[in-house]
Formats: structure tokens, sequence, C-alpha cells
């Protein structure tokens, strides 16, 4: 079984098309083995909002990853992108996050499967869309408690969708908030939202050392090269970049005395991916959420809270950071991001009529 992200969704940027729904239809005509692939609406305008609920379950094991299924995600041929991955054996923590797929998405009535024919139309199920997300901004999953003892660690899953009640969200702040020593947060679009944003302020301010690590525009999943045919979401890395140089000009004190730290990563043509939260080394957010409005406001998004107060995984986690700094370099100064004026010229007659136009403003909330 397969949880899609939505009947009619094709890769942005991309020509027209009718979707991943038709290769399923087709591989299940062509091999009369048809597995179900579950399309989610969570909205009936994609640009509001889609399942981006991240995880495999393979019986009592927990695959966690924000990475999607498809060869540059799995280094299948040249290049890759960068993502975490995690395993966790646990029965009880498979059983839920299994149970609210079947019980909270795959039973309810705007939720069909993508390899049969003669789907409805969005405009037939629009009503069951609507009651759908309403549904889903009050579920969660189901977990019981369990003593945690000495020689383990808690591992929470959480689930949330929409500004209100949105139970990540709220731990994403908690977490934030409640960090007294370091925070290493990563995101691949380097778009806060202001709640995120006001916490790491006021992290910075208290003392806390802050390490954010996000992909050089190059090693965004967006970046068409130069050289190559122009697209408009083309501009979207050069958008993040536009957005990171803004907070490096405003909190540079803070940069020169190390108490912030952004980090730029690239290696070759591969692209960046990774998400996530570590707070004081004790605590770890797996997350699939890119940490932005998007994230914030509009999607279904997941995650596994990890509480380590005895530091037991301090190694492993200490070995995934070496990972994800070995192709980083910190940003000293703002002057070793780029500006408007060094940016293809494409690139720039497109930004200034985002800025002119103000569009940067909804781009910003629904990108």
């Amino acid at each position: 079984m397969l949880i899609g992200i939505e009947s009619q969704r094709g890769l942005v940027g991309a020509t027209k098309s009718k979707g991943n729904a038709a290769f399923y239809q087709a591989y299940a005509e062509k091999y009369g083995v048809s597995v179900p692939v579950y399309g989610v609406p969570v909205r009936t305008r994609e640009v509001f909002g889609v399942l981006h609920l991240k995880g495999f379950v393979i019986d009592d094991t927990v695959i966690y990853t924000g990475a999607s299924l498809n060869n540059v995600y799995l280094h299948h041929k040249d290049r890759y992108r960068f993502d975490r991955y995690h395993t966790i054996q646990h029965a009880h923590l498979a059983d839920c996050m299994v149970d609210f797929v079947r019980q909270d998405v795959i039973e309810q009535s705007a939720v069909h499967n993508l390899s049969q024919a003669n789907l409805p139309s969005t405009k037939e199920i629009k009503l069951s869309i609507r009651k759908f997300r309403i549904a889903l901004s009050k579920s969660s999953y189901k977990v019981k408690p369990e003593p945690v003892e000495e020689a383990h660690v808690a591992v929470t899953p959480l689930v949330g969708v929409g500004r209100r009640n949105n139970l990540l969200n709220k731990q994403i702040l908690a977490l934030l908030a409640n960090a007294k020593e370091e925070i290493i947060l990563c995101t691949p679009y380097f778009n806060f939202p202001k709640p995120i944003l006001r916490e790491v302020k006021r992290a910075i301010k208290r003392g806390v050392k802050v390490d954010i690590v996000v992909g050089d525009k190059t090693a965004n999943d967006f970046y068409i090269a130069p050289d190559q045919p122009f697209k408009a979401i083309g501009g979207l890395p050069y958008l993040y970049e536009m957005n990171l140089r803004k907070f490096a000009v405003v909190n540079e004190k803070y940069t020169k005395s190390g108490i912030l730290s952004l980090h730029l990563w690239k290696h070759d043509s591969n692209s960046y991916h990774l998400k996530g939260i570590w707070v004081d080394r004790k605590t770890t957010l797996l997350t699939g959420n890119n940490v932005n409005p998007r994230a914030w406001s509009l999607d279904l998004e997941n995650g596994l809270l990890i509480k380590d107060p005895q530091k037991r995984l301090e190694a492993k986690f200490s070995a995934e950071f070496d990972n994800i700094f070995q192709h980083t370099q910190r940003v000293a100064s703002c002057s070793q991001l780029e500006t408007l004026q060094d940016y293809p010229s494409k690139i720039q007659r497109l930004l200034k009529k985002v800025v002119r136009t103000r569009m940067d403003r909804l781009l910003k909330r629904i990108l």
C-alpha cells in the first residue's frame, strides 16, 4: 500500500499532465496486479495544501525520512538529493502510524485508489475534501503512554495541519523556546514563518548558539543552470537566497560573534533536501516539515519527537552532524551571498517583476 499526494499532481514547474495516477493505472493494466495507491486531496487546489506526511512502515519497523521515492533521492544514478533516514523498531509506534493512515486517511470519502480507472473529478468530491481537511485538523496519532526505561529514549509521533491547534507546530515552537544551549535547524528552503523567526531571534538574544543549515541556491531542487532553458520556477532558489541574505544582514552582529552560524550545503551537482531540529543534544525532531509558511499553515505534516535526556544517542547524532557539515561552508558575512545584481539577467527581470508586484509575499506563503 502506498499513499500518494493527490490524484492530479505532477512535478512543480513541469508541463500539465494527469500526474502519477495515469502511471499507476498503466502499470496495473500491464501487469494485472493493482497495488493500492491512495490519492489524498488535502485541499481542492493543491497550491493551498497537500499531504506531506512522511515515513514507511514495514512490520514493526518505522523508516522515517523527509525524502520522496525516486532515482535522485535514492542515488540510483549519478546525482543524489541529500536527506535524512532513520530506522526505529517498535511495534506500537508502527501500529499507531498505520492506524492513522487507515482510519484518518484511507477511510475518508475524499480519498481514492489512484491505480483504478474512472476516478471522480475534484469538483465531484469538493464537499468531501472540505470535510476531510476539517477532520484532519482534529486528528492525531493514538499513542498509548509507555514508561521509558533508563536505557531507552522516548519517541512521540506528531501530526498537524493548519495554523490552529497544530500539535506539530506547537512542539516546534516549544523546542525553540525551551532551548538553553544549542539549536541546530536544517531546512532546504530558507523561508521561516513569523513564529519560527521570532523564536529563533529570542533564542539568539538569550545566548543560545544557533546553527542553521540550508542548501546553496545551486543545491536547491528547483535550481536551473543558466545554460539550460529558462523556466519561471527556476527563480525560487534565488528568492530563497534573497531571504537568507536579508536575515544575514539583520543578524550580522550575531554571525560575527559566533552565536549565530549560517551554513550553506553544496556538493558537486547534487541537491539538498534535509530538514530537522536538534536542541541541546537531548531532543531531536525527525520531520518532513520544511519549517516554512506552506508547511506551517497549508500542508499535512508529521514528525517523530525523540527525547534523550541521558544523551544515549549523542554519538549517533554527532556522526550525523559530521556527515551534514562535511559539505557546508559557514557564511561569516552577508557579503558572501550574491545580490540581485549578481544574478543572470532573466532571473533579475523575473525577480524585479515579482517584487514590484508584491508577488513575493504570496509566493513566500505558498511555496
